[in-house]
């Protein structure tokens, strides 16, 4: 009986490893991981939108034009909308009173379905939004009676960044599915709808299409903002464009819809693509290079316009995660040949209106700053019950500056073909409005222009006890976190 036992326990722990390393090694679906082509813009064709909130005189104030943007973008589109989107719910755990975003988002894409019946709405986002199949996504799934296409990501393609957990949910928990009448309190807010306990076992996975862009006939908007009701406080940064780039981030977002089951025919034909977007030719006004990148190649381009800086250039972050250790080695080696690297960070002590205790953040700051003898230097942003949720880079050479910007916090997660991941690299002159109001955004920020926006490294140090130390570390090494 002891043998039978142990080679039936022999075959588990195999069966075990070899789905582990199938799911952490095997191919991406095709299409993600996606370096697209490098356009030639003018000025006009592309800009930066910020999002900030701080503190001024003791009051809250939003400066705040990326939803804005995003509305009008909706409310001018006739022919296509296609929608690549995180997070569209109202989700809280406060009882704050939030901007009703996801409301208005939804209403928005609703009121032009039925102006244009015509209209091809493609809606991409996650399992979030139904707290992975436990209810109906509210702002979400009525939308398909007026026409727009719904597509769920099959987030089961993706590699598995949770090392321990996922293989197990694999063997044992996948085949139950989730759908059902929930019971357990939902994860995300007291006010949200309860959940299965199926739906906590797939969240456990910890992954996402973790992308945000909304494309039209006219316009592209890649972002780090949600359509989320207590995300609606959030400093966020967004790039829009406008020309053939566009035909690239409908090809990225295609090729989740295909493998996701999504009804490709859909999306605009080639032929519409071609009639919006001609190729245009290179010019004396055509400064600005633009790429679309999704995934790990969002890692790869920034590591290698990182490595071209010399002594004396720049590195600017702002970002609500820093964690991924490629780029941290990177970022110390730019401060040790003479870069000055100044990073913003959110104190990740906020989300869904739960307290979080500093991590990543916090111990990787003290990482950086320790380790560089203080070469590396790093500022809080000053929130309040909101978070600092930009992710952006900004790379300052002697003549001309790279941006990337999106979706991606840096993170392993985010970065290594973990979570689906949106964002634009720019590189443009340093004297081209584009570059000179990225430069303004950074330093009116680093410097408290004008307001109360960032306070010293060393105001967080004592928060760092042993105790979270020794909890980041785990976390990291288990991969049973967001980061």
């Amino acid at each position: 009986m002891k043998k039978i036992t142990w080679i039936i326990l022999s075959l588990l722990l195999s069966v075990y490893i070899g789905t582990l390393i199938f799911h952490q090694t095997k191919e991406l679906p095709d299409g993600t991981s996606y370096l697209g082509e490098e356009h030639w813009l003018t000025e006009d064709e592309i800009s930066f939108l910020y999002d900030l909130t701080y503190q001024k005189e003791g009051e809250e104030v939003y400066e705040h034009e990326i939803f804005n943007t995003v509305f009008q973008m909706i409310e001018e589109a006739e022919e296509f909308i296609i929608i690549d989107m995180f997070m569209i719910n109202d989700f809280s755990d406060e009882g704050r009173d939030f901007p009703e975003v996801s409301k208005m988002f939804s209403d928005k894409i609703k009121t032009q379905l039925e102006k244009f019946p015509e209209l091809q709405v493609v809606i991409i986002t996650d399992d979030i939004n139904r707290s992975y199949h436990s209810h109906d996504a509210t702002y979400i799934d009525y939308l398909a009676d007026y026409g727009a296409e719904i597509i769920y990501t099959d987030l089961s393609k993706l590699r598995d960044p949770n090392i321990l957990y996922s293989g197990i949910w694999r063997m044992f928990f996948q085949w139950f599915g989730q759908e059902g009448n929930g019971w357990l309190p939902n994860p995300f807010g007291e006010t949200s709808p309860d959940v299965t306990l199926r739906s906590y076992l797939a969240l456990l996975n910890i992954k996402a299409n973790h992308r945000k862009a909304i494309i039209t006939e006219a316009e592209g908007l890649v972002l780090s903002a949600n359509a989320h009701d207590s995300s609606g406080f959030h400093s966020n940064v967004a790039i829009k464009v406008t020309g053939p780039i566009i035909k690239d981030m409908i090809e990225a977002e295609h090729a989740v819809a295909a493998f996701s089951g999504g009804d490709l025919d859909a999306f605009p034909n080639v032929q519409q693509l071609e009639n919006h977007f001609p190729p245009k030719q290179r010019s004396e006004e055509r400064t600005i290079r633009a790429q679309i990148l999704t995934e790990n190649k969002i890692e790869t381009s920034f590591i290698a316009a990182l490595e071209k800086l010399t002594r004396g250039d720049e590195a600017w972050l702002g970002m609500f995660y820093l964690s991924d250790r490629t780029v941290i080695g990177a970022l110390q080696e730019a401060a040790n040949r003479g870069v000055e690297v100044r990073i913003i960070l959110d104190p990740n002590e906020n989300a869904f209106g739960s307290q979080k205790i500093g991590l990543p953040n916090i111990p990787v700051a003290k990482e950086l700053v320790d380790d560089t003898n203080g070469k590396v230097e790093i500022k809080w942003y000053l929130t309040n019950e909101e978070q600092y949720h930009s992710k952006i880079a900004y790379l300052k050479g002697s003549k001309e500056s790279y941006v990337t910007a999106g979706s991606t916090n840096f993170t392993s997660r985010n970065l290594d073909n973990y979570n689906m991941e949106n964002n634009i690299a720019v590189t443009a002159p340093n004297t081209s409005g584009f570059i000179q109001e990225i430069d303004d955004y950074f330093k009116r920020i680093w410097n408290n222009e004008d307001a109360d926006f960032t306070i010293p490294h060393d105001s967080k140090e004592d928060v760092l006890t042993p105790v979270k130390y020794g909890l980041y570390w785990v976390q990291k090494t288990l991969r049973f976190t967001t980061y």
